[in-house]
């Protein structure tokens, strides 16, 4: 069961979220904030597994909380979800330790499928939040991973699919395999190519 703290000042959105939530059978809502600073209490109170995180709150925003909040317990996972995807709210929170960024207009399947990954350890963005990070990295010329040739055919099929910002459901969907070869074949890619992370290994893919 994935433990989940909701935190947004919208009592409708909040509500609806809720209830999205109550009618899977794996993730069980523990609490509920409206504000930063109520969030850091029961997160230290209730422990979840992942914070679903609004950033525009009266008070203590929605960084500051993140950034409080992994202080006392970095396994905490802060998933954000916001209205607002520009960079001057994206960075900030990932800067924060923000470990994905979704924005309220995703589909609920791909909420769920992000509360899932990242209390699996994933990295989940919406898709353009996604393109615009690797686009960034591009123009800032980040040196990629060095490139390795001992792929596998599948590995590859794996990896197209990462950099067009799919999850590990809908590249599972697409290729017809399990949902747990993907994330075995992403470890597999992570290693082999000195990837950190989802966001560098879709640099990798681009040959970023």
């Amino acid at each position: 069961m994935i433990r989940v703290l909701l935190v947004d000042d919208q009592h409708l959105i909040q509500a609806g979220l809720r209830m999205l939530c109550d009618a899977q059978t794996d993730i069980e809502v523990v609490g509920e904030a409206d504000n930063g600073r109520e969030a850091v209490t029961l997160a230290a109170r209730l422990v979840p597994d992942v914070v679903v995180m609004d950033l525009r709150m009266p008070g203590v925003d929605g960084i500051t909380a993140t950034g409080r909040i992994l202080a006392e317990r970095p396994a905490t996972r802060v998933l954000v979800l916001t209205t607002f995807g520009d960079d001057d709210h994206l960075y900030p929170a990932l800067s924060a330790g923000a470990c994905g960024f979704l924005l309220k207009d995703a589909p609920p399947a791909e909420l769920l499928d992000g509360i899932r990954r990242a209390a699996g350890g994933d990295s989940p963005f919406s898709p353009e939040v996604l393109h615009r990070l690797v686009q960034r990295a591009v123009r800032a010329r980040v040196t990629p991973p060095r490139r390795h040739d001992g792929l596998t055919a599948r590995e590859q099929d794996v990896l197209t699919l990462v950099a067009e910002g799919l999850s590990n459901t809908e590249i599972a969907e697409r290729l017809h395999i399990g949902v747990t070869t993907v994330k075995t074949h992403i470890t597999s890619l992570m290693t082999k190519t000195d990837s950190p992370n989802r966001v560098r290994l879709a640099l990798f893919a681009r040959g970023a």
